[in-house]
């Protein structure tokens, strides 16, 4: 491990939280609230409501805050840094720090926060899919077997799986057999 500190890494992570849209307010005021609230208290009740005042700006209340923490003890770094993984996961595990700490020893510090992407295509792609599946489940659902429309739409149907990854198939292929 690295002889940094939580207030080494708070100097170092401080341009990169007071960034515009990283912290929403509300995160702010809970992460203030959180600070109050330990005990014994890092914030007291006057320096909590100074830091959450909603007539200064966003950006300067934390950088105000951030301060304050930086010229306190290292435990409220520490506890800082928790009330951020609690209130702002995403941001925590983005921080520079973080990465400066996983190069300095060479294991990986932020395991478990793989992002899985299904589809570029967005909301959109997912509704017509989902329309399409659902339009072509009502009408083998609805459509009267002595069509005779329906044997051939079964039979395109029936081939389908061939294009269709191997486990959607089987559900095809059981669902076509059980009508036949």
């Amino acid at each position: 491990m690295t002889d940094q500190t939580y207030c080494d890494r708070l100097v170092q992570d401080t341009p990169f939280l007071t960034g515009h849209g990283r912290l929403s307010e509300q995160q702010v005021d809970k992460i203030i609230l959180q600070l109050n609230r330990y005990y014994p208290q890092i914030l007291t009740n006057k320096e909590a409501e100074k830091f959450r005042n909603p007539k200064a700006a966003l950006r300067i209340r934390l950088c105000n805050l951030l301060s304050h923490l930086q010229r306190s003890s290292e435990r409220d770094c520490q506890e800082f840094y928790r009330a951020l993984y609690i209130h702002a996961q995403p941001l925590h595990s983005c921080l520079p720090s973080r990465y400066t700490l996983q190069n300095s020893d060479g294991t990986d510090l932020d395991t478990g926060t793989e992002r899985w992407e299904l589809s570029d295509r967005g909301p959109l792609g997912f509704l017509v899919c989902l329309s399409v599946a659902a339009g072509l489940a009502l009408f083998m659902y609805c459509c009267p077997p002595d069509l005779k429309v329906l044997p051939k739409s079964r039979r395109v149907l029936g081939f389908s799986p061939v294009i269709i990854e191997r486990h959607v198939s089987r559900y095809l292929l059981t669902f076509l057999a059980g009508d036949l």
